[in-house]
């Protein structure tokens, strides 16, 4: 897959969270879900004054077709390369890729590195 996508910043912050004993979360205001054996993930839009583990969201600006390979692979391997951690959640066009508030310019500098262009403020 060519690295020379184009990507969009969401507007909003995210929170991961992991909830043990639940298979539904209480409320409505979730963006994602996984239930898996050892309980639920939920990301949501984090409240404004939840600003020390938020994520920033990546999204393809052009969908991707479901037998597409490697459009993944190649985001999170340079982010890899820089020790950059990730959290995915997959959509039917493309993938919502997380990653740490903090490390948001290294992100964005270790993809635009790699060929990607990144529309969107990190701040």
């Amino acid at each position: 897959m060519a690295k020379s996508q184009r990507l969009h910043i969401v507007p909003s912050r995210f929170s991961v969270d992991h909830i043990p004993a639940a298979t539904f979360p209480e409320d409505d205001e979730w963006v994602a879900l996984v239930r898996a054996p050892e309980g639920l993930t939920v990301v949501r839009e984090a409240p404004p004054w939840e600003r020390e583990s938020c994520w920033l969201g990546l999204y393809a600006a052009t969908p991707r077709e479901l037998d597409t390979s490697g459009a993944l692979t190649a985001i999170l391997e340079p982010l890899t390369r820089h020790g950059i951690p990730v959290f995915v959640a997959s959509t039917y066009h493309a993938d919502l890729v997380l990653v740490p508030e903090s490390r948001s310019a290294a992100a964005t500098d270790a993809l635009t590195e790699a060929g990607f262009e990144i529309a969107g403020d990190t701040g």
